[in-house]
């Protein structure tokens, strides 16, 4: 497991990640200066993430921090104590350093929005180019990780949550199978698709994140006796990312997948209709005016937003921050809409449902695995035009089914890292992490010293 003290975390915190600082990657939010004995009343003996120091995203509520899903509307409302995330971990020992910084409400507030901005803590930057995406929503989990800051983070996905900034900011991450991770106390979009999950330099650390998080230490000894060689591993060309050299690397990186498994042929997964992508809007709107609205009111207090629509006029009130770059469109439709009672609401969710089940679960029974590259490189960012289409095709389909995903870095474009994702089914998570990590292997970028941004060669005091 990465060693790293908690001095270390916070000091490197305090050297590369303020807006005082010359990188100012703005990835971690806030800081608990109590940490260190909140996990020493918690811990039980001595446990797997003994002394860690760790991050969570900041819509997950952990004591000490602030739990703002990165809005106003939030700051200074007291969160309610631990959520069983944060309790597991630190029973698990780890030191729940901070809040990473996030795309405010989880990137679900605007149509234009600019990934990893928040108007609490402003925008995270990616570390190997600080005028780059570091990706939505998890941004400030991913940027801090490859950063050096913590060697684990929680981020959580909706759609593309964890996969998107592993992928941008050349780390690991483990979006598991929703459900196997409680969501009690984390700010909310859509029941059907929320999950937290782990961000990590390295597989084994991602791994043993989520197995804190899952509460099953079993997960680490049954990949441990997975046959990777044994596993049918699809090609789905459908989720290309359109990008050229991406699509290109990943076909280099096949070389070593039919190195590890003798079964690796195409799969016959379709690319995802527009009217899949329509209907799970749809299903988001309604699930966030039912979920959001029901967070809202059980955390409460004197003059805090009950509501969707009370944070839409909130926003409003407080336009020249708030809607400073872009605005609430899908707030307000939410805030319009009546929730999971509507009748297109239980329409969208059956067809989504049906399309999954007649396309990817076919292709899953074809093939224990499905491959794809996660997204294109990181791109510049505009609050102009928002977050651009840059790939991301693996990450619906598996959305929507509450399927897992791990992604791993696969190498370099333009001098930013790129990601592929493996794609498994209901609780496949010990198998996809076996053959992640063999890939981690093969790859060979964890051990390589040059697999991290250019700055962080650099000491202290900035000399090379």
């Amino acid at each position: 497991m990465s060693q790293m003290s908690v001095e270390e975390a916070l000091t490197r915190c305090a050297e590369i990640d303020g807006a005082d600082t010359d990188i100012a990657l703005r990835s971690v939010l806030a800081l608990d200066n109590d940490a260190v004995s909140r996990t020493a009343r918690d811990e039980k003996n001595d446990g797997l993430l003994h002394g860690v120091p760790v991050l969570v995203k900041d819509n997950i509520e952990a004591e000490g921090l602030p739990c703002t899903a990165g809005s106003l509307a939030l700051r200074g409302v007291p969160i309610r104590g631990d959520s069983t995330v944060a309790s597991r971990l630190r029973r698990a020992g780890a030191v729940i350093i901070g809040a990473a910084n996030l795309s405010e409400w989880a990137n679900i507030r605007s149509t234009n929005s600019s990934s990893g901005w928040s108007a609490v803590g402003g925008l995270v930057a990616n570390p190997w180019a600080l005028d780059h995406s570091a990706g939505g929503s998890s941004s400030g989990s991913g940027a801090a990780v490859a950063a050096g800051i913590v060697p684990m983070a929680v981020g959580t996905e909706t759609d593309g949550s964890i996969v998107c900034p592993a992928s941008l900011n050349g780390v690991v991450g483990i979006k598991p199978t929703v459900g196997s991770v409680p969501t009690d106390g984390v700010v909310p979009v859509s029941a059907s698709q929320d999950t937290p999950g782990s961000l990590a330099r390295t597989v084994d650390d991602a791994e043993r994140m989520l197995a804190v998080m899952q509460d099953d230490l079993s997960l680490m000894s049954r990949s441990a006796s997975v046959d990777v060689s044994s596993l049918s591993v699809g090609v789905v060309d459908a989720w290309r990312t359109g990008d050229k050299a991406t699509d290109a690397l990943f076909d280099e990186v096949l070389r070593y997948v039919k190195e590890l498994s003798q079964k690796v042929s195409a799969s016959q997964m379709i690319a995802t209709p527009d009217e899949v992508y329509n209907d799970e809007f749809t299903v988001l709107v309604h699930e966030l005016r039912s979920d959001l609205d029901d967070y809202l009111s059980a955390r409460a207090t004197n003059g805090a937003p009950l509501s969707v629509r009370e944070v839409v006029e909130f926003n409003r009130a407080n336009a020249d921050v708030e809607l400073l770059h872009f605005g609430q469109e899908i707030f307000e439709m939410a805030a319009r809409s009546s929730g999971r009672t509507a009748e297109d609401y239980v329409a969208a969710r059956q067809r989504n449902l049906d399309w999954v089940h007649n396309n990817l679960d076919v292709a899953l029974q074809q093939h224990d695995v499905l491959i794809s590259p996660a997204y294109m490189p990181a791109w510049k960012t505009d609050f102009t035009s928002g977050h651009p289409m840059a790939g991301g095709a693996v990450t619906s389909p598996a959305a929507i089914a509450g399927l897992p995903i791990v992604t791993i870095p696969m190498g370099l474009v333009a001098g930013l890292p790129v990601g592929l994702s493996l794609v498994g089914g209901m609780n496949s998570e010990a198998m996809l992490i076996a053959l992640a990590r063999a890939l981690e292997k093969k790859l060979g970028l964890v051990s390589d010293a040059q697999w991290h941004p250019r700055f962080l060669k650099r000491s202290s005091s900035g000399q090379e």
